[in-house]
C-alpha cells in the first residue's frame, strides 16, 4: 500500500479531555485528517474506546495533564465538559500557551451561571423566559405562588455533577411537586416552561467574527414520542449544515452578544438552545462546547477539522470549508440496561454485532472482554452517526447500522426525525 499523502493537518497535535464516545469520535475525526490525537481520561468510565485512536492518559496516573502537553508537544486541547476550569491544574493549563478549544475566564460564565446568561439577554434585548433564582424550598415555593406557571427546574450552576439535573415541568402542579424533592445545595434556577418547539445553533467565535456552522436538534427525552424524563445526555440528534443561518437563530440570539463576546475575550464554540413561541425564538441556554451529539458530526462535515479547531483555539481568522454532500447528520444512542435511571445498575453484558458498519459507530461504556469480544459496561453503549446529502438518507443509514448492535436489555429511540424538525416545529 502506498504511503498516505501528507495533509494540511499533519502537524496538528490534539489532546482531548474526556472519555467514551466523545473522545473516540473527535479523536478519530481529527486523526482521519492526519492530526495526532490523544486523550486525557477525565472520568472513571469509558476508557476503552479512546485507546482505539491514540495514546490515553489516566488522571489517576497523571494528576495533571499539563506536563503531558509539554512532553507530547500538544498544540490544542479539546475539553468535553466545562468542569476542566475547576480543576487544580486549570490555571497552569491556561498559562501554558497551548490552545484551548473553549473560552476561558469570565467568558465561561455564559454557560456556567444560568442567571448570568439571563442578565446578558436582558442587556442585549434577547428574548429569554421569565426566570428566578431561589436559595431554598421556601423561596422557590413563594416564587411559584406569586408566579403560578410551569417552570423548568435547573441548577443555578451548570456542571455534570450538579445536585439538580434538568426537570421539565409542564404544569404548575408538576412544578410544585418537584420543588418538594430537589436538592437545594446550590439553590435552584426556575425558568418558565415555553413548550417543546426547541432547536439549537452552533457557531465558532474566532478572530472577532462569528461563524455559523450547523443548526441542530437534540432528542432529550428518554423514550419514543418524547416521553419519559429528560435524560442526562440526548438519545439522538439531527444537524443541518447551516453556515448561512437559515433559521435565524444566530442572527437573533448570538450576534447581538458581539459586544460582550469582544469584551470578555470570548473565542471558541458557542451553542444557543432556544424555544420558538409566538413566532419568536427565546434563549433557553448557551453552551461553550460543540456537544456530545453534534460535535462528531461537525468535525466530519468540515474539510480540515483539526486546522479549524486549532485556529479557533488561537483566536485566528477562520475560513470554513465543508465536505460536499454531507449536508445532514443523524445521531442515535444505544442505551443500556436501566437507562436513564442511573441508580439502576446491570451486569456487564456481551455485545453482539450483526455485519459490518457503513457509518460511524463510537463506543461509550464498552470494554474488551476476556474472550476478546466487546462487552457493555454501563448504561450508554454507543453513538451511531450517519451523514448524507439529505436528512432522510442520514436517518435511514443511522437506523440501518444501529440495528446491527445487540445487547440484552438495551434500546434506542426509533422516532428520531419524526418530530421536532424542522426547527421550531413540534
Amino acid at each position: 500500500m502506498s504511503p498516505k499523502a501528507p495533509t494540511p493537518e499533519a502537524s496538528v497535535n490534539a489532546m482531548i479531555l474526556g472519555v467514551g464516545s466523545f473522545a473516540h469520535s473527535l479523536g478519530t475525526a481529527l486523526a482521519d485528517g492526519g492530526a495526532v490525537a490523544s486523550t486525557y481520561l477525565t472520568r472513571n468510565y469509558g476508557h476503552f474506546s479512546p485507546t482505539l485512536v491514540g495514546k490515553t492518559f489516566s488522571r489517576d496516573a497523571f494528576p495533571s495533564p499539563v506536563p503531558l502537553l509539554r512532553e507530547n508537544k500538544v498544540d490544542v486541547v479539546i475539553p468535553q465538559s466545562i468542569d476542566w476550569a475547576t480543576q487544580p491544574w486549570a490555571k497552569e493549563l491556561v498559562g501554558s500557551g497551548v490552545g484551548i478549544f473553549s473560552p476561558t475566564g469570565a467568558a465561561m460564565r455564559i454557560e456556567r451561571e444560568r442567571d448570568f446568561a439571563r442578565e446578558l439577554c436582558a442587556k442585549f434585548k434577547i428574548p429569554f423566559p421569565r426566570s428566578f433564582v431561589a436559595s431554598n424550598r421556601i423561596e422557590a415555593e413563594r416564587i411559584l405562588e406569586q408566579n403560578p406557571r410551569p417552570f423548568v427546574i435547573k441548577n443555578p450552576l451548570c456542571s455534570p455533577t450538579s445536585p439538580i439535573h434538568t426537570v421539565m415541568c409542564e404544569t404548575v402542579a408538576d412544578t410544585r411537586a418537584w420543588l418538594r424533592n430537589v436538592n437545594y445545595a446550590e439553590g435552584v434556577f426556575l425558568q418558565e416552561y415555553l413548550g417543546r418547539a426547541e432547536a439549537g445553533h452552533i457557531a465558532l467565535v474566532s478572530g472577532g467574527e462569528i461563524h455559523s456552522v450547523v443548526t441542530n436538534q437534540e432528542y432529550k427525552y428518554a423514550f419514543n414520542g418524547n416521553l419519559g424524563i429528560v435524560a442526562g445526555a440526548p438519545l439522538g440528534g439531527l444537524v443541518e449544515r447551516d453556515e448561512n443561518d437559515k433559521y435565524g437563530l444566530a442572527r437573533e440570539l448570538i450576534h447581538p452578544l458581539k459586544p460582550w463576546l469582544s469584551e470578555s475575550g470570548f473565542n471558541g464554540p458557542l451553542q444557543v438552545t432556544a424555544i420558538k413561541r409566538g413566532g419568536k425564538w427565546h434563549v433557553i441556554e448557551y453552551n461553550i462546547r460543540i456537544g456530545v451529539t453534534s460535535g462528531p458530526m461537525i468535525l466530519r462535515m468540515l474539510k480540515n477539522p483539526a486546522a479549524v479547531v486549532l485556529a479557533t483555539a488561537r483566536n485566528e481568522k477562520l475560513k470554513l470549508a465543508f465536505n460536499e454532500r454531507l449536508n445532514f447528520g443523524c445521531s442515535l444512542t444505544m442505551a443500556g440496561y436501566g437507562y436513564p435511571f442511573t441508580q439502576v445498575r446491570g451486569p456487564q453484558l456481551p455485545l453482539e454485532r450483526d455485519g459490518e458498519f457503513d457509518c460511524d459507530v463510537w463506543w461509550n461504556e464498552v470494554a474488551r472482554g476476556a474472550d476478546g469480544g466487546l462487552i457493555a459496561t454501563g448504561q450508554r453503549i454507543a453513538d451511531v452517526i450517519a451523514l448524507a446529502p439529505t436528512l432522510k438518507s442520514a436517518i435511514a443509514k443511522a437506523y440501518a447500522n444501529i440495528r446491527k448492535i445487540r445487547v440484552v436489555g438495551s434500546y434506542f429511540r426509533t422516532d428520531v426525525g419524526q418530530s421536532l424538525w424542522p426547527p421550531g416545529n413540534i
